[in-house]
């Protein structure tokens, strides 16, 4: 040792360390009465530890290290060392390591090594204490850890871990060593190059006589009687002796099983190869065979020390076992096939061992592992989803029907059943049950279930490698399905509360992982993934085809050429029979025992050969082939199908036919249970003698054949059950693994979109119940976290159901949805909260409570924000909880108003009464029928009274209003004007579902439901009628206001709108005034609109008739919207370009004139049309509406005569002109009157000849002012008959001269209808006084009328005579009804002066005195006439014309 100053820092030097364990040991040594006495002395190469090393050697390093150690060495191996002589010798060399004595720059290292590595595994020592000879293994395993070079020491190490003898603490600190060293080794196989090593071991199997190196674990024992303990041949014991009078104990190295190693050093490889691939392929096999649960020679124990250490192997360099096919090989077969047969244990602790290094091989290893993965996932559900019972509670899902029919039913959440099993296929072949896994196994499956699938590309990876492979499970699929059953309460027997809620977290859990994996990859670019999707949809299809065809087997093949999964392939070398034949015997979903008994029929034995043709028999031993072929078909039951498949399979061979027959019979023979007497070797030669072409078979050959049978059962594919078939089983997972490739790993959204699509409604359903279920808040944190991201992947995705089933699932959660359709508003209280009004209602309330509730709105409102576009069907629970939310006053008052043409914003009433519909108001500054129902909401009523709301309740009702404002309503309301087309007329169609369900659908139903006498609201009429519901109109102001606010979608929204608002108006009488009310505003609102779009100019004009047919009580209540509306489309530019079409809009404007305030502006409007600054604006295409509209006027001027109240006849009166319906009335007539100057403009622009003018303008025109010459209103009429004759007798009235029906129709149709009205008694006394003067005016016109147009001289040829008798009827007639002598003497007069007119104009000639030289006509009508007017005018003629004297005769001249 160097000296060195105190406090620097130095290092003891190793020639120090070598003479202080020197001086140990032999100290130790002479503690033993044996050494100390030297009768015991080591050879002579080992004796005298220091004699001449050390005190006289200067440099260490410069000695061999076997010479260093030998010594050491000797005492180990010594049969004669104590514990602690071999304890300390142990110890020194463990220091050795330590302090660098030992290293890899020393003199003969290999060789000490090796040396070392023979010394450790061959230690022995006399037993002593236990306490003290377990120190000694300890120590060993210090200097093997030190070591590690050498399965022998790795052997002793794992024989002491086995050793069931040790206490639990020196077999856990072996167990400890092992792991310990097992890491460090199998870790360097991150340093060797595969190649090389693979290369040196093939070259060692070559050498395995004398080179391999074996170590494994056998069932040699020692009796406790030996007295010496062989570390290495783990046949170690204690002899311990002591008194006879004690009890004797066990041994304390009793042996374990373990097979023989190699002692001798020569047998051994050197050091530099015993730490590489061999030594790790060896220790690696004898862990894995301890494994093998069929081994009786192992105990769980041991398999549980096992799984440790290769649980440890698989950590450290699982990642690079795969690049080993030695290594690999041996994990992937026999390692993977213990494993999961242990996963089956009933020991808990093999269970959960084997489990965790289940987790660790699909963590590390998972390329190499996809059939093995697919074997143990569908394990896994298969145990974790036995057929489940569902408690009570969630039993009743579809019991109750919607409260709204006809609206998309809101779901009630509980697990969603897949899809039929016959549509779906089945994913494979049939396995037998498993039995299901209860309790603490349960919960320890399914989290390891979870652990495996924590990689963030677990489920791409699932759906990749096996959803879309044709011949593996869709476990994906399987997987969520039984993660979403999972989340709900399932009832086992013997599960806890505890576990039961525990296992639905961990399932909930691995949903949400899921989602949010899938979210988070959502972020990137989504691109289709062709290949990948074509494989899936051909595996649905052949699911399908294949289930079809188990089923039967005609309607499969039918299905299966149907979409080209068969004779698609087609070519002189494949015809149909052998492409049929290739898709059955690769296709592994068709049932064995079908596809046996299909192929085998007689009309299907060209099937049945092209089938065997695709075996590959050659060089095959005959069972073999047999063995091959019955994999793939089940025998049938009948004789003659089995010999048909034999025949077939022999082909044209006799001798193969008998020989396959023969071994179909002997494997029966052998195994079948009911058989007692089992046929011998003999019988079997017996039985095919001379079938071998005359001659007989070999003997071996025959002996071959039966001991083949007799070992190994051929077993038909659907007959493998047991450890049979767990081999068959793993047999056909390697073979299909070899095929399959590697299991690719693919964290990629290419796949997402068809993955999410296939399972996005049971896993929104499973969150949903558990955001409603659980409690703790981490979960339900989780749940909102799953329920965004949801909607995030619907938006992503354009998957507008999945944003429906999201928004469904929580408002099921907010408690917002009503109950029942109710339109009745209770009176709540109304409480002031810092000088805001708010309503106590049932809903704030229970709402306000509702802490689940209140966040499941925010949450959902949240949501929608901003993603409006993504929703469908889901509007409908949206609009139902704004109705909900309005009924009870918790809207925001943006969402309230309702906006017409008349006051600007209003609030929607929630209470209206129900008052008959209202008659004609008079004139003068009227509100709007909506003032009448525009009341407070919570106004005082007589009959409820309005109860007091309590502090509590109020403190409720202000969360509840918190928790609305957090769900900003008018902000989503708001973003509703900007949705797409297709969002927008979704959401209109959900409003127009849920009003046509509160007024259509209710108005049916209850009117069905109405008895006679019916008690409840009613018109005068007795019309039942629908009590006013608030919600109704809320529903139609927000169609309205979306629609008006969004003019670019109208061509989409208004159908849905008009046809609720048609309905409504077409049974306007059985609904609420103000209900009819905004339904015609939000008509014309819309209307404004529709006149801007070509396109659909029509509907506006549908629009406007349906307004116009409004039954008159209707139309007055809506007459002030009516003409407002009308207004607002008129000013639009070239509105109207038909005469139908300003048909509609003047007879919408007619509908308005009962009204007295909307008469006022309608009038104005039509004055403003036919005024003459406005001109242009009366075409021919209006002239005749604008007749019909003033014509109105004059119409409703009378009409208002007839409404005023009764008095007695002698003080009534007529209304003064300042009336403003007769002042409205006469104003029309002369409107009527001016439209005379738009006649010859027209004719003259259109080119119209007389006719035409006439039956087009003028008779209309004059036709109106006839009517109104009978009008109750004198002012109006007398304006009327005055116009009328200015009119007839004027120059601006065209016709045809020659066609004299016009003039007949002048007096048909107009003068003599006007006489006919006035001597009418019922007309007459609506104004006694006034009439007699319109009589006499009418007769004069009547005269002055037939002067201008009949007696004329170009009339002198015409035939009067039938209409001058008619004219002298009705003055008879008129005399006749007034007896009034200023009538008579009028009536006198204007018969003179047409009278003798007619005589000036020759057409009414007196008979002359003489001959008569008048014409017929001339005779008849003056006879006619005498006679006529002799009635009532008695000598009137002759006074007029008086006949000429009478010329006396001739004299006659004398003749010549």
């Amino acid at each position: 040792m160097h000296s060195t100053n105190p406090g620097s820092n130095t290092r003891i030097t190793q020639k120090h360390v070598l003479l202080s364990e020197i001086l140990t040991v032999t100290s130790v040594m002479r503690k033993n009465s044996r050494w100390a006495s030297g009768s015991h002395m080591l050879n002579a190469r080992d004796s005298a530890l220091a004699r001449d090393l050390g005190l006289r050697r200067g440099n260490v390093q410069s000695i061999l290290l076997c010479v260093l150690l030998g010594p050491f060495f000797a005492l180990i191996r010594s049969p004669l060392s104590t514990g602690p002589i071999t304890s300390a010798a142990l110890s020194a060399l463990h220091s050795f390591f330590l302090c660098g004595l030992i290293s890899a720059n020393s003199r003969g290292l290999e060789t000490a090594l090796v040396e070392l590595s023979n010394t450790v595994s061959h230690c022995k020592f006399e037993a002593s204490d236990s306490s003290g000879d377990e120190v000694v293994l300890l120590k060993i395993m210090a200097v093997i850890h030190d070591c590690m070079v050498s399965s022998n020491m790795l052997e002793t190490v794992l024989t002491t871990c086995c050793q069931m003898r040790l206490s639990e603490v020196l077999r856990r600190s072996a167990e400890s060593t092992m792991i310990s060293i097992v890491r460090t080794i199998f870790g360097r196989l991150y340093e060797f190059d595969p190649v090389e090593e693979e290369a040196k071991l093939r070259v060692n199997e070559e050498q395995a006589q004398h080179g391999e190196l074996t170590m494994s674990v056998s069932p040699s024992t020692t009796t406790p009687s030996e007295s010496l303990a062989s570390v290495g041949d783990a046949e170690f014991s204690a002899d311990v002796q002591k008194e006879e009078t004690e009890p004797p104990r066990p041994a304390l190295h009793e042996a374990i099983p373990v097979y023989p190693v190699a002692t001798s050093t020569e047998d051994m490889v050197v050091a530099e190869d015993s730490d590489g691939l061999p030594a790790l392929l060896e220790l690696l096999r004898v862990l894995v065979n301890i494994l093998d649960p069929n081994d009786q020679v192992h105990t769980d124990s041991t398999r549980l020390t096992a799984l440790g250490i290769l649980n440890a192997t698989i950590e450290t360099c699982g990642t690079r076992i795969g690049d080993y096919p030695s290594l690999a090989v041996l994990i992937l077969d026999h390692g993977c096939k213990y494993l999961f047969q242990l996963a089956r244990s009933d020991n808990p602790s093999v269970l959960q061992a084997a489990l965790r290094t289940i987790s660790s091989l699909f963590e590390t290893m998972r390329p190499h592992l996809k059939s093995q993965q697919e074997l143990y996932l569908a394990f896994s559900i298969d145990r974790l989803a036995a057929p489940p019972l569902l408690k009570s509670n969630t039993t009743k899902r579809n019991a109750t029907n919607s409260p709204h029919p006809g609206i998309p039913l809101t779901p009630t959440l509980g697990p969603v059943d897949a899809e039929p099993e016959l549509e779906k296929g089945s994913n494979v072949p049939s396995r037998p049950p498993v039995q299901p896994a209860r309790g603490d196994t349960r919960d320890l499956m399914l989290e390891t279930l979870s652990q495996i699938s924590r990689h963030p590309s677990f489920m791409v990876d699932l759906y990749t490698n096996y959803d879309c492979d044709i011949n593996c499970e869709n476990l994906f699929e399987r997987l969520i399905e039984f993660l979403t059953k999972g989340v709900y309460p399932w009832q086992y027997s013997s599960a806890s509360d505890a576990q039961q809620l525990h296992s639905q977290y961990l399932c909930l859990d691995m949903l949400l992982t899921f989602v949010n994996d899938m979210a988070a990859r959502a972020e990137g670019e989504f691109v289709s993934p062709e290949q990948l999707m074509l494989n899936k949809s051909r595996k649905k299809l052949v699911l399908t085809g294949a289930a079809r065809f188990n089923s039967k087997p005609k309607l499969g093949l039918a299905f299966l050429e149907e979409n080209k999964l068969i004779y698609s392939d087609l070519s002189p070398e494949v015809s149909r029979v052998k492409s049929l034949a290739i898709f059955l015997k690769s296709c592994t979903r068709i049932d064995k025992r079908l596809l046996g008994d299909y192929l085998s029929k007689p009309d299907n034995l060209d099937l049945l050969k092209e089938f065997m043709k695709l075996f590959d028999f050659k060089d095959k031993p005959m069972v073999d082939a047999m063995r091959e072929m019955l994999e793939t078909l089940r025998l049938p039951g009948e004789a003659q199908q089995i010999d048909r498949i034999a025949e077939t399979f022999a082909t044209t061979q006799d001798t193969v036919y008998v020989l396959a027959f023969s071994i179909i019979m002997l494997n029966t023979d052998l195994h079948n249970p009911q058989i007692r007497k089992r046929m011998t070797i003999e019988d079997y030669q017996r039985n095919l003698r001379g079938q071998n072409g005359g001659d007989n078979f070999p003997p071996e050959f025959l002996q071959h054949i039966y001991d083949s049978i007799r070992k190994r059962e051929i077993v038909m594919p659907e007959e493998h059950t047991g450890q049979l078939g767990f081999e068959y089983a793993w047999t056909e997972l390697l073979a299909r693994s070899r095929v399959s490739g590697h299991f690719m790993m693919c964290n990629s959204t290419l796949f997402d979109l068809d993955m999410f699509k296939t399972v996005w409604k049971p896993v929104i359903s499973a969150i949903a119940h558990a955001f409603i279920t659980f409690d703790d808040d981490y979960v339900i944190q989780r749940a909102i976290s799953g329920f965004r991201q949801c909607a995030t992947l619907a938006g992503h995705f354009n998957l507008p159901d999945v944003f429906d089933f999201v928004v469904v699932s929580l408002s099921q959660a907010t408690s917002l949805l009503s109950e029942h359709l109710s339109a009745h508003v209770p009176n709540y209280p109304v409480v002031q909260v810092e000088g805001q009004s708010v309503t106590v209602s049932s809903l704030s309330v229970k709402f306000g409570t509702n802490f689940k509730g209140q966040l499941a709105a925010v949450v959902l409102f949240n949501i929608v924000n901003g993603n409006g576009n993504a929703l469908r069907e889901g509007w409908t629970q949206i609009f139902e909880m704004f109705v909900n939310l309005f009924m009870h006053s918790l809207l925001p008052t943006r969402m309230l108003q309702m906006e017409d043409f008349l006051g600007g914003v209003t609030m929607i009433p929630l209470r209206g009464t129900q008052p008959s519909r209202p008659a004609a108001r008079s004139d003068g500054g009227l509100l709007s029928a909506l003032s009448s129902y525009l009341m407070t909401p919570y106004s005082a009523s007589l009959d409820n009274l309005v109860p007091e709301a309590t502090d509590q309740e109020v403190e409720n009702t202000l969360c509840t209003i918190d928790c609305i404002t957090s769900c900003r309503l008018d902000e989503f309301y708001a973003q509703i004007m900007k949705l797409d087309s297709e969002a927008l007329v979704a959401a209109t169609r959900a409003l127009e579902a849920l009003a046509h369900e509160r007024t259509v659908a209710k108005l049916k139903q209850e009117s069905d439901d109405v008895t006679s006498p019916y008690n409840g609201p009613s018109q005068g009429n007795g019309t039942y009628v629908l009590p006013y519901d608030p919600a109704a109109v809320f529903l139609l102001e927000m169609m309205a206001s979306i629609a008006c606010q969004t003019p670019q979608c109208i061509e989409y929204l208004w159908p849905v709108i008009f046809e609720h608002l048609s309905a409504l108006l077409s049974a306007s009488t059985y609904y609420s005034v103000l209900l009819i009310e905004r339904a015609v505003v939000a008509l014309l609102r819309l209307a404004l609109i529709l006149a801007q779009k070509d396109a659909l100019r029509d509907q506006l004009y549908i629009s406007l008739d349906l307004i116009a047919n409004l039954p008159p009580p209707v139309a007055n209540s809506v007459a002030e919207h009516v003409v407002a509306g009308v207004s607002l489309i008129l000013q639009q530019d070239a509105i109207a370009s038909t005469q139908t079409e300003w048909n509609l809009i003047f007879a919408a404007l007619r509908s308005t004139i009962s009204n007295p305030e909307a008469a006022r502006s309608t009038f104005n409007l039509i004055t403003s049309l036919a005024s003459e600054g406005q001109a242009h604006r009366v075409t021919p295409d209006n002239f005749l509406g604008l007749l019909s509209v003033l014509d109105g006027f004059a119409t409703a001027a009378g009409t208002s005569m007839q409404i005023q109240p009764p008095r007695p006849r002698r003080t009534q009166q007529q209304p003064s002109m300042e009336s403003p319906p007769i002042d409205r009335g006469r104003k029309s007539i002369d409107l009527l009157f001016d439209l005379k100057k738009f006649i010859a403009p027209f004719a003259e622009s259109e080119k119209l000849q007389p006719g035409q003018v006439w039956r087009q303008y003028c008779l209309p025109l004059v036709s109106s002012l006839g009517s109104q010459s009978t009008n109750p209103s004198r002012v109006v009429r007398n304006t009327a008959i005055n116009q009328l004759q200015r009119l007839l007798l004027g120059p601006q009235l065209v016709y045809d001269d020659a066609d004299h029906s016009q003039v007949e129709e002048i007096f048909n149709g107009v003068i003599f209808p006007i006489l006919d009205e006035l001597l009418q008694p019922q007309v007459h006394l609506l104004d006694p006084q006034g009439m007699s003067e319109t009589r006499l005016r009418a007769s004069a016109l009547l005269c002055k009328v037939f002067m201008h147009f009949e007696v004329r001289e170009s009339h002198r040829k015409a035939d009067i005579r039938i209409l001058w008798i008619e004219i002298l009827d009705l003055l008879d007639r008129l005399i006749s009804a007034e007896k009034s002598e200023q009538l008579y003497e009028a009536i006198s007069e204007s018969l003179k002066n047409v009278v003798l007119v007619m005589n000036a104009a020759g057409i009414l000639v007196p008979p002359p005195g003489s001959e008569d030289g008048r014409d017929e006509q001339q005779r008849t009508l003056w006879t006619a006439t005498q006679a006529r007017l002799e009635r009532f005018l008695p000598g009137f003629l002759a006074e007029v014309v008086p006949a000429p004297p009478p010329v006396p005769p001739a004299e006659p001249k004398p003749s010549v």
